[in-house]
């Protein structure tokens, strides 16, 4: 799922509301040095109306003077002179709004000058923290990104790049030669055009930047194109094989003599197409089919093709309901951990909470964790039950009577025993300390399953799409009855269905339906 960046005054909404605090800080930190006395004005009704048109003020200028506008770029003085300026916006407005309600003698003159004064401090020093903190922060947190360029433009590309994008380019892809394992700016060369899709599949990225070489050509000569002739830009192979993916092979060589650039380009974004993996192309063309928007990435103009993608508003929304269910969930599996806890004990000694290393999204590598039902040596014993897995193609590991799980057994005379491990599975208990994982930030309480380790190894281009959203505690393919789906292909279109079609009204509803399934034991495995 691509977090599309946000547009306008939207984009620095971290840095209005920061400034929104610091004045309202400032406010309250004058009306005490006044009052000589540690009390909120908030508190008198004169000065709270004061406080709401101090903050209906801010919000004005700040959106009707694009104050925020290349925050990111400014420096220390010239972030001093915005602020002072926003600032003394302010305390006009303030002065016009008092004057021509004739309430001017209601109100301390030297309150309004020193929050004035107080503002411009407080807010001019939050601003170079959360910019000091943002360039620290980059792609440690933020979205890591490959590079795909031809090696002369590799040092003009960084010359322009803006940093201050939370995104962070963690490998480089040459167009015109194999360089894998050279370092190029500081970026390592991780694969060459033969190759990358590959290192895509099975590496953390989140996003694909490609950088045609024809399009850096013009803009060296310094000559502007007209938008008539835009598809001058690039060849028309190019064109139309974005236009029309389906005519790309993906049998093909990137080394037979008769694949051009172009060629080995379009292949590549309709590998990263069938991965769920977003492409930022650079150059202007109409005409691609699916979700394509324009938008500006580390300075650059660029066309993102991606198979969905969330404004920051509904992940903000999607976050708080996984805070929330998650502080719910976590509550409900401490709860459950030490009620069935001394029974795991008792009927196989090891610990009760079990932690495994999975798949996240984009293939970040995360420890999941379960209530743990099956004996201690299951991954072990897993060799011994690969010809009974009820997934035919290996892709996941599945068995009608598993005598992994603890207390599972069979008699001599053939008759299946279970115990304690089957209940927790049955019911679908040993599921709930994944909510430790939603409350890190690792999963979401719906998404998609997370492959191990193994199941990764063995994926293909369009499996890889299941990556793409951050897994989850539920999904589509759980609710649908994961117990009866064999078919490891049915389980990736319904993962990518969800992926396609996502919403919060989704998310509410498979929460509903997942509900329903735990107290019917419905696809419960």
């Amino acid at each position: 799922m691509y977090k599309r960046n946000r547009q306008a005054w939207t984009k620095h909404l971290d840095f209005i509301v920061l400034d929104m605090l610091a004045q309202q800080l400032a406010f309250i930190f004058s009306y005490c040095i006044y009052n000589n006395r540690i009390q909120l004005p908030y508190a008198v009704p004169a000065y709270r109306t004061i406080g709401v048109l101090l903050i209906l003020l801010d919000t004005m200028f700040l959106v009707a003077t694009e104050n925020m506008h290349n925050v990111l770029k400014r420096g220390y003085l010239v972030e001093f002179f915005q602020t002072a300026k926003l600032c003394f916006a302010d305390l006009a407005g303030i002065t016009v709004i008092l004057f021509l309600l004739k309430i001017s003698d209601t109100y301390s003159r030297i309150i309004m000058t020193a929050t004035f004064c107080f503002h411009c401090v407080f807010s001019w020093l939050f601003r170079i923290l959360l910019k000091t903190y943002l360039k620290h922060k980059g792609g440690a947190s933020g979205r890591t990104m490959i590079l795909v360029v031809d090696e002369k433009n590799v040092e003009p590309f960084f010359r322009r790049v803006q940093p201050a994008e939370k995104t962070e380019i963690v490998g480089i892809v040459l167009i015109n030669r194999d360089a894998t394992g050279e370092t190029i700016c500081g970026i390592p060369v991780v694969a060459d055009m033969s190759s990358a899709a590959m290192y895509i599949c099975r590496e953390w990225v989140d996003e694909v930047f490609i950088y045609p070489n024809s399009l850096s050509q013009i803009e060296r000569r310094g000559t502007k194109p007209a938008k008539s002739s835009i598809d001058a830009i690039v060849e028309d192979d190019f064109l139309d094989l974005l236009r029309h993916p389906e005519s790309v092979s993906l049998d093909a060589e990137v080394g037979e003599p008769e694949m051009t650039e172009n060629t080995a380009l379009a292949e590549l974004v309709q590998q990263c197409r069938e991965m769920a993996i977003p492409v930022h192309i650079r150059l202007g063309i109409n005409g691609l089919s699916g979700k394509n928007f324009v938008e500006k990435v580390d300075g650059f103009n660029v066309l993102t093709c991606t198979s969905n993608y969330a404004s920051p508003l509904q992940l903000l929304v999607k976050r708080v309901m996984d805070i929330l269910g998650g502080l719910v969930g976590s509550l409900f599996a401490l709860i459950i951990m030490a009620i069935v806890g001394p029974k795991i004990k008792k009927s196989s000694p090891g610990p009760i909470l079990f932690k495994q290393e999975r798949i996240g999204r984009n293939g970040k590598h995360f420890k999941v964790y379960k209530i743990r039902s099956m004996y201690m040596d299951a991954e072990e014993r897993k060799k011994e039950y690969l010809e009974q897995n009820r997934v035919s193609d290996g892709m996941m590991f599945k068995l009608d009577f598993d005598p992994r799980i603890i207390g599972n057994k069979i008699l001599e005379d053939g008759k299946q025993v279970t115990g304690i491990g089957e209940f927790i599975r049955c019911h679908s208990l040993d599921e709930f300390p994944q909510f430790f994982n939603v409350l890190k930030g690792e999963m979401s309480i719906v998404g998609t399953r997370p492959p191990t380790l193994d199941e990764w190894e063995k994926y293909q281009y369009h499996h890889r799409a299941r990556l793409a959203f951050k897994p989850g505690v539920t999904g589509m393919w759980q609710v649908s009855g994961r117990s009866n789906i064999t078919d490891f292909e049915e389980v990736v279109r319904l993962d990518t269905k969800y992926i396609e079609n996502w919403s919060i009204g989704l998310d509410v509803r498979l929460i509903l339906k997942t509900v329903r399934s735990i107290f019917t034991k419905d696809g419960a495995m």
